[in-house]
């Protein structure tokens, strides 16, 4: 018994061409003819016998007795009629056609009787393991049968006959050469009738140059190989371990075997189709309907949500990783056979049509299960678009696309899941999204104009900044003005810090409007020749409250503002300066009482003095130490009132508690996160920003401490919930 695989290599392939005598022998047809019907194995078993071995002795005499050749006239006549310097075309026609380009040296004569079984393994084995049917055929009965041949060959070939009809994966020949495949022994006359045909070198050949003239050697291997590799149709021509044939003009297409391409071409065609039936089965097995039947479908799934349930599935990664095992094989084969299509096709026309299978990796399988999801619908499968949510149906049937459930997700347009009557449509939607017509949209918060205006009643902010620049009376805002220590128009002594403030008194006399603090100005005076200088001190209070609960404002601190003086002329008996800190829309903040300290400073021209001399004499009687008075004419604060409604507000803040509907809630909710950013925005330059809208609700609602709580940590719980939230900053306490 002998096995034999056949694997064509990279140097083989010139055996692929159909050129000279080898490819018309009937071994090498029969060999073709079965490797072509996609036979990858061949067992044969077989018996020869012999009689006796023919030798010529013609070229022996030749070389060792040194006798002429014993050459038959008509040989002779040829080579005569070929001249000195013949052409390819005149060998061919005188030599090699007539006589071929070897002759018989010595050869064994006798017989032999074989059985050839070609099988496909492949199919052998499929076949095998889809069928529990005990008669199937195996390796092992063919086995069996092929050893009983010799012993009972009719019974033996009977049996084979009737598995090679029922299955097409084995193909059964019987060859019996010499005397036993002949009826008489008259045809032993015929040489080719009674050579053993063995694996053995039984049969040997020698060039006909060796007969020839020295002269005609050359020319006539030349003339051989052409024949041989060119079949007649041009000649050979070998350059840099490349050789083709330069063709006639009667054959202008003879380097390109179109047989032979058609052949390969054949089996890309079936390596293709192997591809796609083993991704066919991929999409038919237990494992990937089992990923199907899995996702969920109450609402969409993407790509990589599908991606997770694929990786949980280890029953399906490992019927995976056989597909990518199968399909590695093939495109391997594809690959061999599309080489050798390009070394066949080197030197033709037009180039064949070359078509390999496209990888697929686990993201198609994804899409693919996405669009067996989305877009199955009466049958017809499209191909899914996630960017679009829609599907590509095939031309012969657009209504592939099915119901697409909605997006439940976390950004600001999911739904928190879908309806259960259509889900296509959301259901209900995460806090700060409103459900409309089947869809979540982002709440917005309504107009804050009723509870809160924040809008300025001037057109222009450069109108703005004109008035405040000249101190018009038009952005005053008219405050009380409180001191014990300094009466306006009044000489005081500058020793010591002086107290004053500015207060609207908004919850006794405007309940309804909160300020806007935009500028400061005061005018003051020093006498004649005073060596003092006033520096101001002031504190904020936003909303009320005690003195504690203001803040600073900084100053000559970078980035922020400084006051700017302006010295009065038109006053000859003393030195007056206008004295204005403007804090514009950049700055601007909302305040119920200004807080001014006054100390005075000494003035020294000494520059090694470096730290600020304050005049605080240490003695009340002490007049000597008296550098001079001062006098305040005015003291204005600058800025605007905004529309404040603080009954509205207690009923949004009442909503948070007792909603009528979750529509109201969310809106209050809404407006009242709207309200405390808005006006924790204006909050004064700090390292650490000041929670103003607690100030607000401490002094202005008149809310207990444990209220004002309650109402920011629900604030913060419910913006912790809206979609994509970012974290919110952390807030310096102003009012206790």
């Amino acid at each position: 018994m002998r096995n034999s695989e056949w694997q064509s290599g990279g140097q083989l392939d010139w055996l692929l061409s159909e050129k000279g005598p080898f490819h018309r022998c009937p071994e090498y047809m029969e060999f073709r003819e079965r490797f072509q019907q996609g036979f990858s194995t061949r067992y044969k078993i077989y018996r020869e016998f012999s009689h006796w071995k023919v030798n010529s002795l013609a070229t022996e005499k030749r070389d060792f007795l040194r006798s002429p050749l014993p050459l038959a006239p008509e040989f002779l006549r040829n080579l005569r009629l070929l001249g000195r310097r013949p052409t390819l075309q005149q060998i061919n026609e005188n030599l090699i056609k007539k006589y071929g380009t070897h002759f018989l040296v010595s050869a064994t004569l006798g017989g032999e009787e074989s059985l050839t079984i070609f099988l496909d393994k492949q199919k052998l084995n499929k076949k095998s393991e889809g069928s529990s049917n005990s008669s199937v055929v195996s390796l092992e009965l063919l086995h069996q049968l092929a050893a009983s041949y010799f012993t009972d060959r009719e019974s033996t070939l009977r049996r084979l006959h009737h598995l090679q009809i029922a299955t097409a994966a084995i193909k059964v020949t019987e060859t019996r050469t010499g005397p036993l495949g002949c009826s008489n022994y008259d045809s032993l006359d015929s040489v080719s009738s009674v050579l053993v045909h063995s694996p053995e070198n039984k049969i040997h050949l020698k060039g006909l140059q060796d007969v020839l003239p020295e002269f005609l050697r050359g020319r006539f291997v030349e003339a051989a190989l052409s024949y041989v590799a060119c079949n007649s149709e041009g000649e050979l021509l070998c350059r840099n371990n490349d050789c083709w044939c330069r063709c006639s003009p009667r054959f202008p297409e003879c380097n390109c075997p179109f047989a032979d391409i058609k052949v390969m071409e054949r089996n890309l065609e079936k390596s293709r189709d192997a591809w796609d039936s083993s991704n066919q089965e991929f999409m038919e097995s237990d494992e990937f309907k089992g990923l199907l039947k899995r996702l969920p479908a109450d609402r969409f799934l993407n790509v990589s949500t599908i991606a997770n349930f694929w990786s949980a599935d280890l029953s399906l990664q490992k019927r995976y990783a056989q597909l990518e095992s199968n399909n590695a094989l093939v495109v391997g084969k594809a690959q061999k056979v599309v080489r050798k299509l390009f070394t066949l096709s080197k030197r033709c026309p037009k180039h064949p049509r070359i078509s390999l299978p496209r990888e697929r990796p686990v993201g198609f399988w994804l899409s693919r299960a996405q669009s067996l999801l989305y877009c199955n619908e009466h049958g017809v499968q499209g191909s899914f678009s996630e960017e679009v949510k829609s599907c590509s149906c095939p031309a012969e049937q657009p209504t592939c696309q099915g119901a697409v459930p909605c997006v439940v997700g976390t950004s600001s347009t999911s739904c928190s899941s879908c309806a259960a009557d259509n889900v296509t449509r959301c259901g209900a939607c995460h806090h700060g999204n409103l459900l409309h017509l089947g869809s979540c949209r982002p709440s917005i918060a309504a107009s804050l104009d009723h509870y809160l205006n924040f809008d300025l009643d001037m057109p222009d902010a450069e109108v703005l900044k004109y008035l405040l620049q000249r101190l018009d009376s038009r952005i005053e805002v008219h405050a009380i003005y409180i001191s014990n220590d300094v009466r306006l128009g009044s000489w005081f002594n500058p020793a010591w810090r002086k107290r004053m403030l500015l207060t609207l008194k908004s919850n006794k006399n405007k309940s309804n409007l909160i300020h806007m603090l935009m500028g400061i100005s005061f005018q003051i005076c020093l006498t004649k020749n005073s060596t003092l200088e006033p520096v101001p001190a002031i504190y904020v209070n936003p909303f009320g409250g005690s003195h504690s609960e203001s803040w600073f404002m900084p100053v000559n601190q970078p980035d922020f503002p400084d006051w700017e003086r302006t010295r009065l002329d038109a006053v000859v008996t003393a030195q007056c300066y206008n004295w204005t800190l403007t804090m514009g829309n950049t700055w601007k903040s909302f305040f119920e009482t200004v807080h001014i300290y006054l100390r005075s400073r000494i003035l020294t021209d000494d520059p090694t003095v470096n730290e600020t001399l304050f005049y605080e004499p240490l003695d009340l009687d002490d007049q000597t130490s008296n550098l001079g008075y001062m006098k305040i004419n005015t003291l204005k604060v600058f800025g605007y009132s905004l529309h404040f409604d603080p009954e509205g507000i207690k009923d949004l803040i009442l909503q948070l508690d007792y909603p009528y509907t979750q529509g109201t809630q969310d809106a209050a909710f809404l407006m009242l996160l709207e309200m405390r950013d808005r006006v924790n925005r204006l909050s004064p330059p700090a390292p650490q920003p000041l929670d103003l809208f607690s100030c607000l609700l401490r002094h202005r609602l008149k809310l207990s401490a444990g209220e004002v709580a309650r109402i920011k940590d629900s604030l913060q719980l419910f913006n912790s919930k809206l979609p994509n939230a970012s974290p919110e900053p952390e807030l310096a306490q102003l009012c206790s």
